[in-house]
């Protein structure tokens, strides 16, 4: 936990662009997107794996990505919200949201690094 990159932004060791919060879920814009918007949405209690959530946990988990995706989808007006987890890049529990409007476009490969203008620029339409 120590070294993880979510506990730090969690605990404002590192920054990023808040989305949305509450007292135990935290959504940011990534700053590598997929897409603009791509948000990842983490709990606050660090857990490694979503399959060793319990049912009220991972329940609660999914109905905020479901908060986060109409929020997305009504500022960003793509067709879809496309929800990737696999847990590899960071050991903490977190789900890409990532506006999309075509198949495929949730490859990662496709992620480059956004400068803090564009991100800032993204979160002010997701915020206003």
């Amino acid at each position: 936990m120590g070294k993880c990159i979510f506990c730090k932004i969690i605990k404002g060791e590192i920054p990023c662009v808040k989305i949305w919060e509450d007292e135990k879920y935290l959504a940011f814009l990534d700053v590598n997107p997929v897409k603009p918007g791509h948000t990842l949405l983490i709990p606050k209690k660090h857990d490694a794996y979503i399959f060793d959530l319990e049912d009220f946990e991972y329940q609660e988990l999914m109905l905020k990505a479901r908060i986060i995706s109409k929020i997305l989808k009504t500022k960003l007006n793509p067709p879809k919200i496309g929800m990737v987890i696999e847990g590899f890049g960071v050991d903490h529990i977190h789900i890409h949201l990532v506006p999309i409007h075509k198949s495929a476009e949730l490859d990662p490969n496709m992620a480059k690094p956004a400068s803090v203008e564009e991100i800032q620029k993204i979160a002010d339409i997701i915020l206003k």
